[in-house]
């Protein structure tokens, strides 16, 4: 009764032209980046599509998805694709003009944050500690804080502030992330990641 179309933007029309009549009667979702619900309707022959945006985390039930529906969807298939969607983690409904930017901050989003948790346990190394250690500890702080934030629901400037002491360790190295530009490169990535998706309906 469902498909689930999970292949590459630029191979999903082929795929979707290839298979013509399997798509009569189904409900078809797909997770290709950037291929919008018209062209997916265009190439199945029908509207009753679905786009969503996972992350990798849904490997492990803590995924972050985000799916828009075309004109034919029905609320029984709302309830399928928020079934199917949680059981991984957070689902969340949003216009099909908002995907890109889900695409580049939470589908891009996991890359980010392991190069801040590499990162994080090499400056760890550098401190002297070893690398299993640093590790250990640098996944473990993100971890905890994403949830003390989840949990608190506290702005995180608010958590940060109560980290930095006066004059103290904390302070001085926000000073040199904001020095290095830190904000700035994220917002930087996922816009930049949001504009890539925007292009790749383009070039499929």
């Amino acid at each position: 009764d469902t498909v689930l179309l999970a292949v590459k933007p630029h191979t999903i029309s082929l795929v979707a032209r290839q298979h013509g009549k399997l798509w009569s009667g189904k409900l078809v979702i797909s997770i290709a980046a950037g291929i919008s619900l018209q062209q997916l309707s265009g190439w199945i022959g029908h509207g009753r599509v679905i786009r969503v945006m996972p992350n990798t985390p849904c490997l492990v039930g803590e995924g972050a998805s985000a799916y828009c529906t075309a004109a034919e969807v029905t609320d029984a298939d709302v309830e399928e694709i928020e079934a199917m969607l949680s059981s991984v983690g957070l689902s969340l409904r949003v216009e099909e003009k908002q995907i890109d930017a889900v695409t580049g901050l939470s589908g891009s989003g996991p890359a980010y944050i392991c190069m801040v948790i590499e990162s994080l346990a090499d400056g760890g190394v550098l401190a002297g500690l070893p690398r299993a250690t640093a590790m250990d500890l640098a996944v473990q702080t993100v971890l905890g804080t994403a949830r003390l934030v989840a949990e608190t629901g506290q702005h995180p400037a608010a958590l940060k502030d109560a980290v930095a002491s006066p004059g103290g360790t904390t302070i001085a190295a926000i000073a040199s992330l904001e020095q290095n530009g830190l904000r700035a490169a994220l917002v930087r990535a996922v816009a930049t990641s949001a504009g890539r998706s925007g292009e790749l309906g383009g070039d499929a």
